[in-house]
């Protein structure tokens, strides 16, 4: 029944498609399901690599139980472009924001992040995000300093000098380096402790071996920072850049 709500064996099919690295196209073909329907599913319940067909399938039901009726759209919320699916995009940011969450990220900080990511501009005002978001001015005043403060947002004027918050891609860069730094600094402490316990005895050598591990891991995160940092700045091919 393809426009009736996933049963527990579909869900369970799409666990097991999941497992065998299957697209979501492909899932939904053999559960004759439009793709986006298996894509919000996901999205929802965990995302790809977190998603558990039996919690899964309690959560939509708990949902269901809980569900009030369907409010009329705001007609402040962002339409969607390039035939983007509203309810996959939305369950994307909900699925991003707790990415962020668990990385250790504020959740109003982490919405707020999630929120400048997926949109096409990469920047937003006050005001958008308290529309997009459904927040009070000071929660979003809140959020952007502390992400300004750790150099995750900087804040520039546009041409009607509004105050636009716009997310910098190269703070993925600077976020590797500054994990290599830190993990040069335990294998430098790792050392400390080689001279302390003696060299030669298990504690030490055990110390010593984590310290070259740790050695060549941040030697390897900052090599391949630097190498990949033009990745950030690659821009969306146009019709004129590909061949037909």
């Amino acid at each position: 029944m393809p426009g009736g709500r996933l049963t527990q064996q579909e869900r369970q099919q799409i666990a097991l498609g999941l497992a065998d690295g299957l697209a979501y196209a492909e899932i939904a073909r053999r559960l004759d399901r439009p793709t986006s329907t298996v894509t919000r599913e996901v999205m929802r319940n965990g995302g790809p690599g977190g998603y558990r067909a039996d919690l899964a399938h309690r959560a939509t039901e708990h949902r269901a139980h809980r569900r009030k009726p369907a409010a009329p759209r705001d007609p402040k919320a962002p339409a969607q472009t390039h035939g983007r699916d509203a309810e996959a995009v939305r369950a994307y940011e909900e699925t991003f924001t707790t990415v962020l969450m668990q990385a250790g990220t504020p959740k109003m900080m982490a919405r707020v992040l999630s929120c400048l990511y997926i949109t096409d501009a990469g920047s937003l005002t006050a005001t958008e995000l308290v529309e997009r978001l459904q927040v009070s001015p000071a929660s979003i005043s809140k959020a952007i300093a502390f992400l300004e403060g750790q150099g995750l947002v900087r804040r520039e004027r546009d041409e009607r000098r509004r105050e636009r918050y716009v997310v910098d891609n190269d703070v993925w860069y600077q976020s590797m380096m500054a994990s290599a730094r830190g993990t040069a600094q335990l294998a430098e402490t790792a050392r400390q402790g080689v001279g302390i316990l003696g060299p030669g005895t298990l504690a030490a050598t055990r110390l010593e071996n984590i310290a070259r591990f740790v050695d060549f891991v941040s030697e390897s995160i900052a090599r391949a920072a630097e190498q990949a940092r033009d990745v950030l700045y690659t821009k969306p091919e146009t019709p004129s850049d590909t061949t037909t």
